[in-house]
């Protein structure tokens, strides 16, 4: 079996057709270099060069294993330079999991930005609820997370990138899809599309408990788990709703969004992004980075935790 040192010997010679050239070009004696030469030869066992006291000439073997000699030494130098890449964190894959509801506003602008600023790195999606992505990054099936609260902050770090304001989705033609801006109060008594309690936790919480903070007993008529189904009722009449702002995106016929008016400081939607303490995944930490600087509301802040 031959070295590649005995390829890159090979190539020098054939290409400068002097062993002499060809020493110098490889920063090496002349010796050593017709001994690499023949001892290539005596793994293929072909002659290679035809040899004069001033030149070397291919042979037809060797006119044939030229192009072969180039192609794996550049193999194994791209080799060499795709796990340096990646060992330095400029190229690799990150798993990255996602909520629904993030894939109408910060998703599709985080993607464009990693495509543009990051190429080698391969961005994998996988839409899951905050508890299926918390389990994925336990089990070593996610690196990256886009999560609502709670959750378990014992394994993870996180940072938060995205705060959404909540607003009010109406039918179209009902009272309160017109005039002055509508509030918390005013959904007292009223029909409404609520987020379902264990898969939509995080807004069925903070839902519940702005209505309860203002004193507000909403009607609920329907426990949903996705913002599109829930605007979908809405539009059919059912009720009203309250949706982060991202739900703007996605242009609902028959469908009002009105922002509150004097919102309380918690009628905020959160999206963290969170990883894994003791990951080891090398194009993690710069890709994480990246998008914290990009994106983070609070970048410093961001930046020292990260």
């Amino acid at each position: 079996m031959f070295e590649l040192s005995q390829l890159r010997c090979f190539v020098a010679v054939a290409e400068e057709l002097h062993f002499g050239r060809a020493a110098t070009r490889l920063n090496m004696t002349q010796p050593p270099l017709s001994r690499q030469v023949q001892i290539l030869e005596h793994a293929l066992d072909i002659k290679l060069l035809e040899r004069t006291s001033r030149s070397a000439r291919l042979t037809a073997g060797g006119r044939a294993f030229l192009p072969e000699a180039r192609r794996i030494i550049a193999l194994a130098e791209g080799a060499g330079l795709a796990a340096r890449r990646v060992a330095r964190g400029e190229a690799g894959s990150i798993g990255l999991g996602c909520t629904a509801a993030a894939s109408y506003g910060l998703l599709p602008r985080l993607v464009a930005f990693a495509a543009a600023t990051m190429p080698g790195i391969d961005l994998v999606l996988k839409e899951m609820v905050t508890a299926e992505q918390m389990e994925a990054l336990a089990s070593g099936g996610l690196d990256l997370g886009l999560v609502r609260h709670p959750f378990d902050r014992r394994q993870v770090e996180d940072v938060c990138l995205l705060r959404e304001k909540l607003l009010l989705a109406v039918p179209a033609g009902h009272p309160l899809a017109a005039g002055e801006e509508p509030s918390i109060a005013d959904l007292h008594g009223q029909s409404m599309v609520m987020w379902s309690p264990v898969e939509a936790r995080y807004f069925y919480d903070l839902i519940t408990g702005l209505c309860a903070a203002a004193g507000v007993m909403p009607a609920y008529v329907q426990y949903i788990t996705q913002t599109h189904t829930i605007l979908a009722l809405v539009g059919a009449g059912l009720g009203v709703a309250l949706v982060p702002e991202a739900a703007q995106a996605l242009h609902f016929d028959g469908v009002v969004l009105r922002p509150i008016r004097s919102p309380p400081r918690r009628a905020v939607a959160e999206l963290h992004l969170v990883w894994r303490r003791d990951s080891t995944n090398p194009a993690l930490p710069a890709f994480r980075d990246a998008i914290v600087r990009q994106f983070a509301p609070d970048k410093k802040q961001a930046a020292d935790r990260s």
